[in-house]
């Protein structure tokens, strides 16, 4: 796979955003980051502290309450829906429920980004066969998610995030519930993606994921985000 972009552009701009449902206490609040083409960002957090929402924003599946959000250069909550789409078009995401569809097998699911895009499928078998080998997944890569372990179903939701090469991957606890060995693999793709140019935001709960990446490392707490006491991260 190739490289996504040179480093210094910012792909992900929050300046001041923050979320609220209705009169309860903000979700988020002031929160700004940024990152550039390359960059590596691990988000940790208990659950329910706003991580899946700070996500949700970054790929526009959710409006904040205040502070504005660029994307590759362009204001995304200004932007009209075309403008949005194609932005998103740029972003591999990884859910944290994976959403895999059940009817289809574990290629036709990694596939289902570029038979979107209308890629040819000579190129689309390639893609995939290359992620299948990346995952170890060859041997499954005709099994249905209904019959896949968790570990197997998170490798192929991942594949799937990357096979049209984004320049953005975004990871919502994307090791969850998964064995040791899944968890290395994921690690390994990650970093190696990072290596082509790719910028990563994962948000996790799992301290012990986030420090076996060289990344950034922010902490998100009663709504805010900050840099983690280092002795969190010993």
């Amino acid at each position: 796979m190739r490289g996504c972009g040179p480093a210094g552009v910012a792909v992900v701009r929050l300046d001041s955003i923050g979320k609220s449902y209705g009169a309860g206490a903000d979700v988020l609040h002031d929160v700004s980051l940024t990152l550039e083409a390359g960059d590596f960002c691990c988000v940790t957090g208990e659950c329910g502290v706003g991580k899946t929402t700070l996500l949700n924003i970054v790929t526009l599946a959710e409006q904040p309450s205040a502070g504005s959000l660029t994307l590759f250069d362009i204001d995304a909550l200004a932007a009209d829906r075309a403008t949005r789409a194609a932005l998103r078009r740029r972003i591999g995401i990884v859910f944290q429920d994976l959403r895999l569809l059940d009817h289809l097998s574990a290629g036709d699911n990694i596939a289902l980004p570029l038979r979107i895009a209308r890629v040819r499928e000579d190129e689309i078998r390639d893609h995939v066969n290359e992620l299948a080998d990346w995952f170890g997944l060859a041997h499954r890569i005709e099994a249905h998610p209904p019959i896949l372990s968790a570990g197997e179903r998170q490798r192929v939701a991942v594949a799937r995030a990357i096979v049209s090469r984004p320049e953005l991957l975004i990871a919502d606890e994307p090791a969850a519930g998964v064995d040791d060995e899944t968890a290395a693999t994921l690690a390994h793709v990650f970093e190696r993606l990072n290596g082509l140019g790719t910028a990563l935001l994962i948000a996790t709960r799992d301290v012990a994921l986030a420090q076996q990446f060289e990344c950034r490392r922010l902490h998100l707490e009663r709504g805010e985000l900050t840099s983690p006491d280092s002795g969190a991260w010993q």
